[in-house]
């Protein structure tokens, strides 16, 4: 039986200190690793062969040992507020969406982790068809590196894992890009500049706290009692909301680091005064904020938003009961690149 080689690693799945161990390895100065990482996430270089400052045998020899793949972006679309959707091609015919967030002080990046998801929120469009695969941690850091190629000179100064996806379903992948991307060699983004967002997977949650890391944890909620929040969400009947808020508070504690609840209002389903009441009531006492987000309509669901009224009042009664919150502004609504308006199949361009 022939014998299967494995493939070789993107260069952009290993971590500095490994870099740094392969030069040794090689008896290649340790400098190399820092000229490498400069190429590569401040040179933004495509090719080993564009890393001219390197000697010509030393990049011949990379190009056996690593590949190096630069994303295929297929299509760009820019909203009239500014905001831009990217569809990239991360394989045969399977696709994922990136969207950038400019501000007047921010550019902000929302990744995707996955090819599809597992996870069927009712009202989330990146869920519709399925999950195909995990991103690796390469795929990852080719949206941001493509990205910011894109849209120079507007620096990208914050980076959240909201994408198509659930982050912490791709844990080991989803780490490994968020080292590159704190990593001062690296992409050098601060770690209170990140935000990861889970759907609420307990194991991983406790297992992502003993990281250490400063990265910012976003956690959607989108409902205050188990029988709404498991109609909406499914990954609910698996980790119900009393272990849910027992693992965040755990969290909090532990890490001494606040939380972010993402909640999704959906007329005459979740965002009525007693809506409000019994999310202030689940949330009382914990280091946490609500990032109250407006349903953002997609063809593919009949849930609709509520009216400003109707927000105005949810937003009253939290303040009533002492809970911070802040009401996501919607961006890039007319490309579907708002919130749980991503999808991975080419045709939803």
């Amino acid at each position: 039986m022939t014998q299967t080689l494995p493939l070789p690693q993107d260069i952009k799945d290993i971590s500095f200190s490994d870099l740094q161990l392969y030069f040794q390895k090689n008896k290649q100065p340790a400098f190399r690793a820092q000229q490498i990482f400069q190429a590569l996430y401040v040179q933004k270089v495509k090719s080993f062969q564009g890393m001219s400052h390197l000697p010509l045998a030393l990049r011949q020899q990379l190009e056996k040992d690593f590949i190096f793949v630069w994303p295929n972006l297929e299509k760009e679309q820019v909203a009239k507020d500014g905001t831009r959707k990217f569809l990239f091609r991360v394989g045969n015919e399977e696709y994922v969406e990136t969207v950038f967030i400019p501000t007047e002080k921010r550019g902000t990046v929302c990744l995707s982790t996955q090819v599809g998801c597992k996870f069927a929120c009712a009202f989330c469009a990146s869920g519709l068809g399925g999950w195909r695969r995990n991103l690796s941690c390469a795929e990852i850091i080719n949206q941001i590196l493509c990205v910011q190629e894109r849209v120079a000179p507007k620096p990208v100064t914050h980076i959240v894992f909201m994408g198509i996806g659930e982050p912490l379903d791709n844990y080991d992948n989803v780490l490994k890009a968020l080292k590159l991307i704190n990593e001062k060699n690296g992409l050098n983004i601060a770690a209170r500049r990140i935000t990861v967002s889970t759907c609420g997977l307990i194991p991983e949650i406790k297992r992502f706290a003993q990281e250490k890391m400063q990265v910012e944890l976003a956690i959607s909620l989108h409902a205050a009692h188990d029988t709404l929040r498991s109609q909406l969400m499914p990954v609910n009947r698996r980790y119900p909301l009393e272990e849910l808020m027992l693992c965040c508070r755990w969290y909090a504690k532990t890490t001494n680091r606040q939380i972010t609840f993402e909640y999704i209002l959906l007329k005459g389903i979740n965002s009525r005064p007693q809506d409000a009441e019994t999310l202030a009531r689940l949330l009382k006492g914990l280091l946490c904020k609500v990032n109250l987000i407006v349903y953002n309509a997609t063809e593919s669901f009949s849930f609709s938003p509520p009216s400003f009224r109707e927000v105005s009042e949810f937003q009253s009664c939290l303040e009533k009961q002492g809970i911070l919150f802040t009401l996501r502004a919607s961006r890039g609504q007319d490309i579907q690149g708002a919130c749980g308006q991503l999808r991975q199949a080419q045709k939803a361009f």
